[in-house]
């Protein structure tokens, strides 16, 4: 074997196989983790043991409302073990529990849902500041970050929220948010219908 021959058969000992690992995103809620469909399978697929994950995620979120949704990155190593990195809730979740709404606007721009204030706004985003994608951003940028992800929702961004008119603001969408639901189902009857 020639020298050239020695040196790359050496080399090639030395490398070690390069591993881009396998990453799973999902959304999964507060101590709600269950073996059962989606999130069973997902982990399945990568051969994870389902049990243990979900014991370890609920563990992990005992001290987290029950049923608020976490979005998590689950990176599955080659030996079958695993890193999970849970975040915040998501911003619309935290937007909505800020207005005390169910759902955004149909309309977003046209109307509005929900109102906050920029307290509320400025604390939405200290929580989630914390997140790794937020890291790098300042508190100012992700402020403005989620002014305009709260105008996609519908949800107006003001100084300052009387109680009694927003609750009475509230009221009022009800209305409008039922008469929305309603015409949906209609539309969607409807296109049934035509399919058949």
């Amino acid at each position: 074997m020639s020298k050239a021959g020695k040196v790359i058969k050496n080399i090639s000992k030395k490398v070690e196989k390069v591993v881009h690992g396998n990453k799973i995103k999902t959304f999964i809620q507060a101590g709600l983790a269950a073996a059962g469909p989606p999130l069973g399978p997902i982990l399945g697929q990568h051969g994870l043991n389902i049990a243990t994950f979900c014991k370890d995620f609920n563990e992990r979120t005992k001290d987290i409302k029950e049923g608020v949704p976490l979005p998590t990155r689950i990176y599955i190593n080659p030996d079958r073990s695993y890193h999970m990195v849970i975040h915040k809730p998501p911003t619309t979740f935290l937007l909505k529990q800020a207005a005390g709404i169910q759902r955004a606007a149909m309309e977003p721009g046209r109307e509005v849902c929900g109102k906050i204030t920029l307290k509320h706004l400025y604390e939405i985003a200290k929580i989630k500041s914390e997140d790794p994608p937020m890291e790098c951003l300042s508190l100012e940028e992700i402020c403005k970050k989620f002014i305009g992800i709260a105008h996609s929702c519908g949800i107006e961004v003001v100084h300052s929220l009387d109680p009694a008119e927003y609750q009475k603001f509230l009221e009022e969408r009800k209305d409008i948010t039922a008469q929305q639901k309603k015409e949906l189902q209609e539309k969607r009857e409807a296109k049934m219908l035509r399919t058949t």
